[in-house]
């Protein structure tokens, strides 16, 4: 059971999502616009800085609440959500590991969306196996000189500051540090705009270091320590992720529900139908359970209990492969309207299929819980 600030925090995201993300999610995909104005709205009520401190402009929530509201904002437009939660992620990690300078100079810029931040942790050769990144930084001085590159970077090229993860020692996870790369920074460019399956109301390139010189005061943390940083925050990345998956198929589901009701084949309306009630039932029951795994998952890591990493990716794993199969039949139902932009099911299943893919392939997430089962 949800409390009354609960509530109140869902009532506000959905209605959010219903009148500024919703009537413009279909345009924002076929023009590939990247809505910064709506991004902006948003963290006015406080979506910028879910769970950061209040300190610097931070809402202060937990990773619970986190969950309802991207839930509730991507019934409205997932790829939108959806690059909240990386903004999100981002900034947790200036807030949660940076010094007492860097969070006075950069969280409330952050929290505001004045500026706006991208997450750099994938590379060229390096997704899965995150550890072997290629890209390095070497000491000059007050400077660190950075060279290699950084994959598939929503907001890339728009962003303002780059929280990325570079090498500075050996190979291996603990050779990685973080830093903060501002957008201006001599030697750091972009490459072109990718042109992808969905997300498509979010930019997404490659990040490259050419020389690109980058304070010492702008590392987060000590040397090495940038890696773990990184797989602190997945666990609620992943969380994130699976909330927007979960938001987009209910919506799914919902005009699924109507569009049996109002079509008619045969004489009858199609709901009539025991095969498209069994895909409606089944369906329901997915969404439940998917929604009951999150909720645990995420009271699972504000509680900051052992099991917090196996739930997370228990959760991730079992709500995007649920959510996408309920949005892809949801489209079965609409028949071949299911296929036409204009119904817009079919751009929910083209924006939920990567999210079997980011914060950590599916797969993986199977390698993260039979660790832990077998440890």
């Amino acid at each position: 059971m949800l409390d009354e600030q609960q509530v109140a925090i869902q009532d506000m995201a959905r209605g959010f999502a219903a009148e500024q993300l919703a009537p413009f999610s279909k345009q924002w995909d076929e023009e590939k616009h990247f809505p910064v104005d709506t991004l902006r709205d948003m963290a006015q009520l406080g979506f910028a800085g879910i769970y950061l401190k209040e300190e610097h402009g931070g809402s202060g929530l937990s990773r619970f609440e986190a969950a309802l509201i991207f839930e509730a904002l991507s019934g409205g437009c997932t790829s939108t959500a959806a690059f909240m939660t990386i903004h999100n992620m981002a900034s947790w990690i200036v807030d949660s590991f940076g010094t007492p300078e860097q969070r006075a100079k950069y969280v409330p810029q952050l929290t505001s969306m004045e500026k706006i931040a991208s997450y750099c942790l994938t590379e060229p050769g390096s997704g899965s196996d995150a550890g072997a990144m290629r890209s390095r930084a070497a000491r000059d001085g007050e400077h660190y000189v950075l060279n290699g590159s950084k994959a598939f970077i929503s907001g890339a090229g728009v962003s303002d500051i780059y929280v990325a993860m570079v090498r500075t020692g050996d190979d291996g996870a603990k050779g990685v540090s973080c830093f903060i790369i501002e957008k201006d920074t001599p030697g750091l460019s972009f490459g072109a705009n990718e042109k992808k399956m969905g997300w498509h109301s979010q930019p997404t390139a490659q990040v490259i270091f050419e020389d690109c010189r980058v304070p010492v005061e702008n590392r987060i943390g000590e040397e090495g320590e940038g890696f773990k940083f990184a797989m602190m925050g997945l666990d609620g990345g992943r969380l994130n992720i699976a909330a927007c998956s979960l938001g987009t198929a209910q919506t799914a589901y919902d005009r699924a529900v109507e569009y049996a009701k109002d079509r008619e084949q045969f004489g009858h309306s199609i709901a009539e139908f025991q095969a498209i009630q069994f895909k409606l039932a089944d369906m329901a029951t997915d969404l439940e359970a998917a929604r009951l795994m999150l909720y645990n998952a995420a009271q699972t890591l504000d509680a900051g209990d052992a099991s917090k990493t196996r739930k997370s990716a228990m959760a991730k794993r079992f709500v995007t492969d649920s959510c996408f199969q309920v949005a892809n039949e949801a489209l079965q139902i609409h028949g071949g309207y299911g296929y036409l932009a204009d119904y817009e099911i079919e751009r929910m299943v083209r924006d939920l299929r990567v999210h079997q893919i980011l914060e950590g392939t599916n797969e993986i997430m199977r390698v993260i819980i039979a660790r832990d089962i077998l440890k």
